[in-house]
C-alpha cells in the first residue's frame, strides 16, 4: 500500500507508538503530515486529503492495522490517531429477496443511464421502498451535501479521556424529514464488507442537534439487480463504538 511508507514515517517522526493510549488519542495536524512526507514524490505518499481517507479497515496502513489504530479528523486540518476498533461490519444478508412493487406508475429510461450510488439510491426513493422500508410514507428530501458539525464530545476507542470534534466536514448521501423522524441515509455502490463508523457517526451527531426529532440511519447499497439496506442504531449517542445493526433486507424493485 502506498502509504504503509509514509505513515511509518510520521508515525516514527511524532513518537504515536510510544504515546500511551490508554489515557488519550494522538494530535496530528495536516502540517505534521506535510512535513513528514515532504521528500515522497508520489502524490499518493505525501497528499494529506488521501493519507487520511482510510474508509475501511483494509485501507489502514500497516502501522496502523499492527497496532489497532484507526485515525477521525476532529477540525479542520486535525486529527485524532485512536486506538480501538474504529469500523463498523456490513454483513450479508441472508434473509430471503423480497420482491417490491414500485410505486412510480411507469418504467423509468433514464434511472439505468451509468451505474452511480445516488442515482440508486434516487431510484429507490422515487419508488417509495425507502419509505416502505421504514414504514413511514411522510418522508421527503431535505438533506444532500456537505456540510459541517457543530461543537460535540464522544468516547471512542480504549481512551479514558473523551474526544472534542468542531467544524468537522460531512457528507450525507440523502437525508429524508418525515412527520416525527429524520433519516439519514449513507450509500455505497460496491459489495462492502465494513466501514468507518465515522461516516454514520458525525452526521448523526450533526443533525442530532439540529432537531429534536430522533434521527435514524440506514446504509445502503445496490448489487446487480438487488437493493440491500441496513439500519443502525447508537446505543449511547455519546459513545462512537455504541454502533449496532438493528436489522436488514434486500429487495428486487418490480417496475
Amino acid at each position: 500500500m502506498a502509504s504503509d511508507k509514509s505513515w511509518a514515517k510520521i508515525c516514527k517522526d511524532h513518537k504515536i507508538l510510544k504515546h500511551d493510549f490508554k489515557k488519550s488519542p494522538f494530535t496530528l495536524t495536516a502540517e505534521d503530515i506535510k512535513k513528514s512526507c515532504q521528500d515522497f514524490k508520489a502524490t499518493g505518499e505525501k497528499e494529506v486529503r488521501i493519507l487520511c481517507k482510510q474508509d475501511t479497515r483494509e485501507d489502514r496502513p500497516r502501522v496502523f492495522r499492527d497496532n489497532g489504530l484507526f485515525l477521525l479528523p476532529i477540525k479542520n486540518g486535525v486529527y485524532a490517531v485512536v486506538q480501538g476498533e474504529g469500523y463498523v461490519d456490513i454483513p450479508e444478508i441472508t434473509g430471503k429477496v423480497q420482491t417490491y412493487s414500485s410505486k412510480i406508475g411507469f418504467t423509468p429510461d433514464t434511472t439505468s443511464v451509468g451505474n452511480s450510488e445516488m442515482q440508486h439510491l434516487d431510484y429507490a426513493y422515487a419508488a417509495s421502498l425507502i419509505r416502505t422500508y421504514m414504514g413511514d410514507d411522510s418522508y421527503i428530501l431535505t438533506i444532500r451535501g456537505r456540510k459541517y458539525t457543530p461543537l460535540f464530545s464522544f468516547a471512542a476507542g480504549k481512551h479514558k479521556s473523551k474526544i472534542t470534534a468542531k467544524s468537522v466536514q460531512t457528507e450525507v448521501d440523502a437525508g429524508y424529514e418525515g412527520k416525527n423522524r429524520v433519516l439519514l441515509v449513507e450509500a455505497k455502490n460496491a459489495a462492502t464488507t465494513n466501514v468507518i463508523i465515522r461516516q454514520l457517526y458525525y452526521p448523526f451527531r450533526q443533525w442530532s442537534a439540529h432537531t429534536d426529532k430522533p434521527v435514524d440511519l440506514i446504509f445502503f447499497e445496490k448489487r446487480g439487480e438487488i437493493f440491500c439496506i441496513w439500519r443502525f442504531v447508537f446505543d449511547d449517542v455519546n459513545d462512537y463504538n455504541s454502533v449496532r445493526m438493528a436489522d436488514s433486507a434486500r429487495y428486487k424493485i418490480r417496475d
